[in-house]
């Protein structure tokens, strides 16, 4: 199986650390329980669970993935080290689960193999899917699939092939492997930061480009400035990993897949968290990942709608988080209502998301509701077992790592069959994908395919369009200029854009201009505009004549009732220098249009379930951008000419009332750029006050400070109390620097003030040093638990519908509970009806984290003490030097 999606961009959590240190297990070493953090978990009613074991409390590091073999044991890998084989007894059984450390090559003395994000057991074959940075120096392994094979029978893997080297590494690195529901091959699937290597065959158009009209920016903070299209991507393969098949591609960071009971493949994929507030945000969302399916992440701002023609929407938006694991349930011991569904793993929140899916058409729809969550439980890794529980880990980066069962314990019949049912839009679709590959005639092919260029189904139309990008277009270009019916000829031209042969410009542009864009229906216009946008980025502007003839075409149109199509029309619109398109998009911002997009659930929930995650979630929420006036900021930073003096007055006003909103890490940054582009089309004359009135002096950064953050260089350690106070004898004349630095590096203002700045889920820190010596700060550092004041505690209120809230109380009466979820917008409360709840349950575990200065080195650590025995203040006397 997987991997652990955490956002690599998300600094802080690289901070959180509960190390290993190696040992060498023998075989079948019995390992105790710990079912007092069952209680940390709140689960469906009916079902039990069992806390199996400890990795980290063993010493075997922290466990992302996990898979059985044919004889029912498992098999886990460390995220940072080795492999491991369990026996795991039966459900009632009270037998420890015996372990141990596979042998794994010739040389069994040495890390042979681990660092696996992926583990699949098939073939007779352990597949393991390597994610390892090249500068490690203590593994050498490079990233990759390998196969690891038994052949002499002696119940470990002497043989060990690599079936395709990676050129990627680090949490949006190689993921997961599954098998296919046939039996006969795999799929894996990787991140955007994972070069796709050279495929056999491409059932994705291989010709991808960034393709967005929209002015680039990308990421302020450095984030992917150098990944661009195809993004995160899936691959089938043969057993032998002969022959690689490129699925599905436009991906973030997509760490796992599961097929349902009718063969449909599903992806869990990954949202970028500093892009909260702004208007191509993409939450984390299940996508059915069909035949040369794309999903459009590109570099920057620079994602695509999901409303546009040339890749697909997802079947379910989830919300912000970190996904790591998604299973389906058709193998479960669980009652009927639950076989048909996903189990999504947020690693950041603690919540399993059961998604329950609805045939649509060819493809589905997706409901959410909460399986189980826990506080805090960093998901990795889950997989229905051959008994018919559910395992899942916990862990990851370091930290605190643990195995459960999850069964049920009902009286609900669990032996129900669970059996494919196809519709015929599925069959449909799925006939018109036989063709997604160059056929030696095209004539079936393309004859197939084109009735369904009209399909109202969006998967079985997409699915047309891209048996027309497989085939030589001489063999369909005359049919394109002969289509008289305007949706089907949209989607002819945009496959013969995506073809990229320039030869058509003209006669494209032509064809473009003479739909009657104002009879369609506003999906079909964004299609219109869409293959518009294509054709300008793929061959360049038009020619004076069809310049004018596409503005006769669409020009009236704009602005429409439409936000969604606004968008479309106004980029369109500026890059073709329409007349008075300045003015009229200007009239958009100035008015409270919005465009309603799903892109959360319960976020107000999330912050106290991982307030270091939340922070800025409790920041946008405090404050939210208008995501709609920033994407026509952002679209007129592209307009050179016909400003006027009081147009450019009002458009680079705008900017100093769109710094005060709160949005993700990047926000600020973002607009930055975008207010630079625009200062860039000022007359220089006139520069210099317009940099003054849009904001300069407002911004004083550039929206990259945390880029900047210096991190600890260690070496890491697992600091205690007892190791840690015998370096604390002498603080005198520390560096204020750098304990400033490892302050900010291990995100301690995320949660707390000090001298005015900073978070308020936790205390303020301004003070400390007058009332608590540094092993006072040490032990609470170090162990967060050990005392948790009621001022600061999480309550998790579980519901009687199965879902849960969480927050600060703040006080009750007979009716109804009243809870805080945003520190930084204390006056937003939220009452629950206590005929509602069925549990009240205040966290035993504290929401700062445990491990936070594991990284830094003994001085680092006495600089940290040092800064916060100073509260901050570079002139107190602590750092006055002997």
């Amino acid at each position: 199986m997987k991997k652990l999606s955490l956002k690599i961009c998300f600094v802080f959590f690289s901070m959180l650390a509960l190390g290993f240190t190696s040992f060498q297990y023998g075989p079948w070493k019995a390992l105790p329980t710990d079912n007092s953090k069952v209680g940390r978990l709140k689960l469906p009613k009916d079902f039990k669970a069992d806390h199996l074991f400890s990795p980290s409390e063993a010493n075997m590091g922290s466990w992302v993935s996990m898979t059985f073999d044919d004889k029912g044991r498992m098999i886990c890998s460390d995220q940072y080290g080795s492999i491991y084989r369990l026996v795991i007894p039966k459900i009632g059984d009270t037998a420890k689960v015996q372990i141990e450390k596979l042998k794994i090559g010739k040389d069994a003395d040495t890390l042979a193999l681990g660092y696996a994000h992926g583990l699949l057991y098939a073939f007779n074959s352990l597949y393991v899917m390597v994610n390892n940075a090249p500068y490690n120096k203590s593994f050498k392994k490079k990233s990759g699939l390998y196969r690891l094979q038994d052949l002499d029978g002696d119940q470990q893997f002497e043989t060990v092939n690599i079936l395709k080297e990676m050129v990627g590494d680090g949490e949006h690195g190689p993921h997961s492997i599954v098998l296919s529901p046939d039996g006969t091959s795999l799929h894996v699937i990787c991140g955007n930061f994972t070069d796709p290597p050279k495929m056999d065959t491409y059932k994705v158009n291989k010709n991808w480009k960034e393709d967005n009209l929209f002015p680039l920016i990308k990421d302020p903070r450095g984030h992917a400035n150098d990944r661009y299209a195809p993004g995160g991507w899936v691959a089938k393969i043969d057993p032998e990993g002969k022959t690689w098949e490129m699925v599905s591609s436009g991906y973030r960071n997509p760490f796992d897949m599961a097929f349902n009971e009718n063969g449909d493949l599903f992806v869990y994929d990954a949202d970028m968290e500093w892009d909260f507030g702004m208007p191509w945000y993409r939450p984390t969302r299940i996508c059915h990942a069909v035949s040369g399916s794309e999903f459009g992440w590109r570099n920057g701002n620079s994602k695509w709608s999901p409303a546009w023609p040339d890749n697909l929407s997802p079947v379910i938006n989830i919300g912000q988080g970190s996904p790591t694991n998604l299973v389906h349930l058709k193998n479960a011991k669980f009652p009927a209502k639950y076989r048909k569904s996903l189990l999504a793993f947020d690693w950041s929140f603690g919540i399993v998301h059961q998604i329950n899916l609805s045939p649509q058409g060819s493809t589905y729809t997706g409901t959410r509701e909460e399986f189980l969550s826990g506080l805090p439980l960093p998901l990795t890794d889950g997989l229905i077992g051959p008994d018919g529980a559910l395992y899942f880990l916990t862990g990851g980066r370091k930290l605190e790592s643990d195995i459960f069962r999850v069964y049920y314990s009902g009286t609900e019949n669990t032996q129900v069959t669970i059996t494919p049912s196809i519709a015929e839009a599925t069959k449909t679709r799925r006939n018109l994908e036989i063709f997604h590959t160059q056929m030696a005639d095209p004539s079936v092919a393309i004859s197939t395919a084109w009735p369904y260029l009209k399909s109202n189904d969006r998967f079985v139309q997409y699915a047309a369009r891209m048996v027309l990008e497989h085939q030589n277009t001489a063999a369909w270009v005359q049919q394109v200029w002969q289509e008289r019916d305007p949706v089907t000829k949209t989607q002819a031209l945009i496959a013969l854009i995506r073809s990229n042969d320039n030869a058509f410009k003209t006669e494209i542009e032509k064809s473009l201009a003479s739909i009657p864009f104002k009879s369609l229906s506003e999906a079909h216009k964004i299609n219109v505009l869409r293959a518009l946008e294509l054709s300008f980025l793929r061959f360049g502007k038009p020619d004076a004549a069809n310049n004018q003839a596409i503005l006769t075409s669409i020009n009236t149109s704009f602005p429409s009732n439409s936000p969604l199509l606004n968008r479309s029309l106004s980029k369109v619109l500026i890059y073709l220098e329409a007349p008075k398109a300045i003015e009229r998009t200007m009239a958009l911002m100035a008015s409270s249009e919005t465009l309603t997009e799903e892109v959360a659930t319960n976020t107000a929930d999330l912050i106290f379930r991982n307030p270091q995650y939340g922070i800025d979630l409790a920041n946008l929420l405090s404050k939210i951008p208008p995501a709609q006036q920033t994407y026509y900021a952002i679209v007129l930073s592209m307009a050179k000419n016909g400003w006027t003096n009081q147009s450019r007055e009002e458009y680079f006003k705008w900017y100093v009332k769109a710094f005060s909103y709160k949005g993700g890490n990047s926000y600020i940054g973002f607009l930055e750029k975008s207010r630079k582009m625009a200062l860039a089309h000022v007359p220089e004359t006139k520069r210099a006050y317009f940099d003054k009135l849009s904001g300069a002096d407002l911004i004083g950064k550039n929206g990259n400070d945390l880029a900047n953050v210096i991190y600890p260089k260690g070496p890491w350690t697992s600091w205690t109390v007892e190791n840690a106070t015998p370096h604390m004898d002498s603080l005198k004349g520390r560096s204020y620097e750098n304990g400033r630095a490892m302050y900010l590096s291990a995100t301690c203002n995320t949660c707390h003030a000090m001298r005015g700045e900073g978070g308020a889920i936790g205390p303020d820190l301004t003070q400390l040093g007058t009332r608590f010596t540094s092993k006072d700060m040490l032990e609470a550092i170090i162990n967060p638990n050990k005392t948790i004041s009621d001022q600061y505690v999480a309550t998790q209120f579980s519901l009687k519908n199965g879902s849960s809230q969480v927050g600060r109380l703040i006080g009750q009466n007979t009716t109804h509970f009243t809870i805080s979820q945003n520190p930084f917008a204390p006056e937003m409360l939220t009452k629950i009806p206590k005929k509602n709840v069925s549990e009240v349950k205040n966290s035993g575990v504290s929401i700062m984290y445990s491990g936070l200065v594991n990284s830094m080195g003994k001085n680092e650590l006495r600089d940290l003490v040092a800064y916060l025995m100073a509260g901050g203040n570079e002139k107190h006397e602590i750092y006055v030097k002997n």
